[in-house]
């Protein structure tokens, strides 16, 4: 196997890599080594533990995208202010001490007002635009905070980050609703309770408090319980971030089974959004990076 050049998409929990010859991976490497981890001085070491067996004896291309960017990551890449393309911002390339990796860190994206930043969600906007130059619509990136980004004539015009995942797992593990929660799941539970919040998103402290009170009074399942943890979060987001979905084109960026239940909830509201592969995103961006830089 001789790569020609090595890609990286880095988190904050963990990293992968590939071996990539053009836009074909020949090899893929993953760790826990994400940058929560991780002091600055520490990313070479760790990048090197991961790619050492794909690594020339001459310079190779190492582009990364994502969290090794950050302020507290290997070395700072400055945000592009939108609106302006998803690769606007380039990339930094952070000193080495070995002779073999040649790194390039990707920039993200920041929006001034209202205040918005994204670090690695830029590269497969980049990705999905590389794939189908003339997209024009809303890009959905379910997660730990869910990206919601309006893309024009191959910009990025604005967009939106919701702390939903986040707020899942705080409530689902640290709360008092964690008693009444198992493992499992209930579509039609699901989709009721993103309707509740749709229609009074206001009411969401008390309709979360509810569960605990039906898992007590009247044996509310935890399976049951969890979706309509999540429905009424999602539900909530949905009713908050209307002008992104309502009458668009969207298509979600990720995996499943999360990207399944916002594709539920977008569908019962009328939409018919695309789904689009995470990887396959993240490669294509990172593989349009690499003919740049």
């Amino acid at each position: 196997m001789t790569p020609d050049w090595i890609a990286v998409d880095w988190g904050t929990s963990q990293v992968r890599a590939w071996a990539m010859h053009g836009d074909t991976p020949l090899a893929v490497a993953r760790s826990d080594a994400g940058m929560g981890t991780l002091s600055p001085g520490d990313f070479e070491a760790a990048l090197l533990t991961l790619v050492q067996d794909w690594l020339p004896d001459s310079p190779i291309a190492v582009v990364i995208c994502g969290m090794a960017g950050a302020r507290q990551g290997w070395q700072e890449a400055p945000y592009a202010s939108v609106p302006c393309a998803p690769d606007a911002g380039g990339c930094v390339r952070p000193q080495v001490h070995d002779p073999r990796l040649d790194v390039r860190i990707l920039a993200g994206l920041k929006q001034d007002r209202p205040a918005d930043v994204m670090r690695g969600e830029e590269t497969q906007i980049a990705g999905v635009l590389a794939q189908d130059p003339r997209f024009d619509g809303v890009l959905c990136l379910p997660g730990t905070h869910t990206k919601w980004v309006q893309v024009s004539a191959g910009e990025v015009v604005s967009f939106r980050t919701s702390m939903t995942g986040e707020i899942f797992a705080l409530l689902a593990n640290q709360s008092v609703l964690r008693h009444g929660l198992s493992d499992g799941w209930d579509d039609a539970a699901f989709a009721d309770a993103v309707a509740e919040a749709m229609a009074r998103p206001e009411a969401l402290a008390v309709r979360l408090f509810g569960l605990r009170a039906e898992g007590l009074l009247h044996g509310l399942s935890g399976p049951t319980a969890r979706a309509r943890l999540s429905g009424l979060l999602i539900g909530a987001e949905l009713a908050a971030l209307r002008p992104y979905w309502l009458g668009q084109r969207v298509a979600i960026i990720g995996d499943a089974p999360l990207c399944d239940t916002y594709a539920a909830a977008l569908t019962a509201q009328g939409l018919a959004p695309q789904m689009i592969d995470a990887s396959k995103a993240t490669l294509s961006g990172l593989t349009a990076a690499h003919a740049k830089t």
